[in-house]
Formats: C-alpha cells, sequence, structure tokens
C-alpha cells in the first residue's frame, strides 16, 4: 500500500472553499480511481490555512493511475486556485 500527504497552503480566506472543494468534487472523483483505499483532510491548527491531504492506494501503479487520470487532470485548474503551493511526501505503508 503507498500513502501520500500533500501539504497545502491555501490562499487566505478560501479555506471554506478548499474544504468544500475536498468534500464536494476532490473526494468523490478520487474514490472512483481503481485501487483507492482511502482520502482524508487536516488543517494544521496553528497555521489554519495549511492544509494535508493524506490519501492511500493498494499500490503505486494505482496512485500513479489516479495522478495521470482525465478526472485529476481536469481538477487541477480549479484545486491550483485555491492554493498558492504544495509539497507531496511518498510513503510505503509498513504496518
Amino acid at each position: 500500500m503507498i500513502e501520500r500527504h500533500i501539504t497545502f497552503n491555501v490562499h487566505e480566506g478560501r479555506g471554506a472553499e478548499f474544504e468544500r472543494f475536498f468534500t464536494d468534487v476532490y473526494r468523490p472523483a478520487m474514490a472512483q480511481s481503481t485501487g483507492f483505499v482511502s482520502v482524508g483532510l487536516l488543517r494544521e491548527m496553528d497555521h489554519p490555512s495549511r492544509y494535508q491531504m493524506v490519501l492511500r492506494f493498494a499500490d503505486l501503479e494505482a496512485a500513479t493511475g489516479w495522478r495521470t487520470s482525465q478526472a485529476h487532470q481536469a481538477l487541477q485548474p480549479q484545486l491550483g486556485a485555491l492554493h498558492s503551493g504544495m509539497e507531496i511526501v511518498a510513503y510505503d505503508v509498513l504496518a
């Protein structure tokens, strides 16, 4: 299993919009992807404009399939408008 943590620096004042986009659009689209396991969204307590999306896929191929899918690519302009940058860290889930 693979887990990706993506930290987003959401534009000031757009947190609620980012959260709605995740809940109403992004998560449902990702859930249709082959090999999808789960996705969650965290908001930093000390920096409320920083969010972390935690994604799990069955394997690297499934994660790559989502990242390169037409559905994911179609969501990128809307997602990109909500944040000023992101950082991605991938993990192998051991236990």
